[in-house]
C-alpha cells in the first residue's frame, strides 16, 4: 500500500473531528478534505461547505480534487442512500459506509428487531404498531411490566426513545407518537420490554464478507448528573469498559457480532462500513438494544485515540475486502471523554458564545463538536461544543486529564457532567 489517497470526510460534530484527527496521521493519507466541518477541524482538513445530503454536490466536489474515498460519519446520508448513488454513477469513489438496504438496520427500528428475531440475536421482545393501532399497542403494554420502551421507528436524532414508568403516560405516548411526535420517524413505533443491566458499546469495521474490532466503550446519555434528566446525543464515554473484557467479550462475538455479520450475507445484504452494536449486560449477557450504521459519538473520541493501528489502512483493507485479517493495535491507556454542552441542551440553547481554549497535549485533546470560526475566534454554533478527552494508564489520570480541560474552558452558559466515569472508578 504505497499509493496515497484523497479522503473527504462528511459530517461536522467530534465524531467527524476524531475521524479527521486519526486519518491525518496516516502516511498513506495524500490530502484530506471534510465537509461542513466544525472550528476544529480546519487546521487538519481543506474545509468546505457542502450539504452532506447533497450526494450531487458531493460527487462533483470529489471529481474535482481527485477523490478516492468518502468516510461518511452521520447516519442520515447512509438511510438516505449515499452508498447507492455513488455506486451507481460514480463507482470508482469508494463510500465506507453501508448502502440503504444495510443502512436500514439503524434507520428502522422494527427493520432490525426483525433481523435479530431472524438470526436469534439475543434482543427485548417487542411487537411493532402503526396509526390505528393504539388499541392492540394498549393491550401489549398491559402484558408488560413497567418501565415501558417506546421507540420511534426511524430517525429521531437520538430523541425517539421514550422509557415510561406510568402505564397511563405510556399510553397517552402512544397516541402522540402515532400522531406524530417524531414526525415520519413515528408513524410506525416500536414497543419493546425493559431490560435492567448495565449499556456498553461495540464497534466493528465490515467489509461486506468479514469484519475487525474497534475498542468498546460506555457512554453517559442523560443531562443530568447520576443519569437522570433529558436523553441527549451523549454527555461522555469511556474505553475500555472494565465489566466488558475477556469472556463476557467472546459472548458478544459469538452471539452477537458474528452472527449479525453472517445473518446480513445470508439475507444478501452487503454491509460495508462501521457497524455499532448498543448492548446491555443482563445477567452476564450481552442483548442488543440497537443497531447503528456508523461510529457513536461521543463514543468515537474515546475509541480512536486508543487504536494505535492506521485507519485509513483499514479502510483500504475493507476496499480490498480483506479486513478479516486485520489485527487492530489497541492502547492499554484509558480514555475519557467528558462534553461541554450549551446551556439549555437539549432543549433550546443559544449560540454565537466565544470560547476560551485551553492547551492541549499528547494526553489531553479537545474535539470539536458544534463550534465554528468567526474573524478568528471559536464561538458556540451547537448543543454539543466540545469533547475533552483524556488519556492515561488508568481510569483516574484519564478523567483527571479530562476534566483539568473542562475547568480551564470557559463559555457563557457552558455545562458539563462532573459524573463522567465515575462509576467505573
Amino acid at each position: 500500500m504505497t499509493a496515497k489517497h484523497s479522503i473527504l470526510i462528511l459530517g461536522s460534530g467530534g465524531r467527524e473531528h476524531a475521524l479527521a484527527w486519526k486519518i491525518a496521521q496516516s502516511p498513506l493519507l495524500k490530502d484530506l478534505h471534510i465537509t461542513p466541518g466544525n472550528g476544529g477541524t480546519e487546521s487538519l482538513a481543506t474545509q468546505v461547505s457542502i450539504a452532506v445530503n447533497d450526494f450531487e454536490a458531493i460527487a462533483n466536489y470529489c471529481i474535482l480534487h481527485t477523490i478516492d474515498i468518502i468516510l461518511v460519519g452521520p447516519e442520515d446520508p447512509l438511510v438516505n442512500g449515499i452508498a447507492d448513488y455513488f455506486a451507481e454513477k460514480h463507482p470508482d469513489i469508494y463510500i465506507f459506509g453501508p448502502n440503504q438496504i444495510a443502512a436500514q438496520l439503524e434507520g428502522s427500528k422494527d427493520f432490525s428487531k426483525q433481523f435479530m428475531q431472524r438470526h436469534n440475536i439475543p434482543t427485548a421482545k417487542y411487537e411493532t404498531f402503526t396509526k390505528g393501532e393504539e388499541n392492540k399497542a394498549f393491550d401489549f403494554l398491559e402484558t408488560m411490566q413497567a418501565p415501558y420502551v417506546l421507540k420511534a421507528d426511524g430517525l429521531a436524532a437520538g430523541k425517539g426513545v421514550l422509557i415510561i414508568s406510568d402505564l397511563e403516560e405510556a399510553k397517552r405516548n402512544v397516541n402522540e407518537m402515532l400522531d406524530g411526535k417524531f414526525g415520519a420517524a413515528s408513524e410506525k413505533l416500536v414497543i419493546e420490554e425493559f431490560l435492567d443491566g448495565i449499556e456498553v458499546s461495540y464497534f466493528a469495521m465490515c467489509d461486506g464478507t468479514g469484519f475487525t474490532l474497534l475498542p468498546e466503550a460506555k457512554d453517559y446519555k442523560r443531562i443530568g448528573e447520576g443519569d437522570t434528566g433529558l436523553n441527549t446525543g451523549g454527555m461522555g464515554a469511556v474505553s475500555p469498559v472494565p465489566f466488558a473484557q475477556g469472556a463476557f467479550t467472546q459472548k458478544v462475538i459469538d452471539q452477537v457480532i458474528q452472527p449479525t455479520v453472517e445473518g446480513l450475507k445470508q439475507d444478501g445484504i452487503n454491509y460495508v462500513g462501521f457497524l455499532f452494536f448498543g448492548l446491555i449486560k443482563v445477567n452476564n449477557e450481552p442483548m442488543v438494544i440497537e443497531y447503528n450504521c456508523r461510529m457513536g459519538d461521543p463514543e468515537t473520541e474515546v475509541v480512536l485515540p486508543r487504536l494505535k493501528s492506521d485507519l485509513l489502512e483499514a479502510i483500504l483493507l475493507a476496499r480490498e475486502m480483506r479486513i478479516n485479517s486485520y489485527q487492530m493495535d489497541i492502547s492499554n491507556q484509558t480514555a475519557s471523554t467528558v462534553i461541554a454542552v450549551s446551556g439549555g441542551y437539549p432543549e433550546a440553547y443559544e449560540k454565537g458564545k466565544i470560547i476560551q481554549l485551553p492547551e492541549v497535549s499528547h494526553k489531553r485533546i479537545i474535539f470539536h463538536a458544534g463550534t465554528k470560526k468567526v474573524e478568528n475566534k471559536t464561538q458556540t454554533s451547537g448543543g454539543r461544543v466540545l469533547a475533552f478527552t483524556g488519556l492515561g494508564e488508568n481510569i483516574n489520570e484519564a478523567l483527571s486529564n479530562s476534566f483539568q480541560m473542562a475547568e480551564q474552558t470557559s463559555f457563557e452558559g457552558m455545562y458539563y457532567r462532573t459524573d463522567i466515569g465515575k462509576d467505573l472508578q
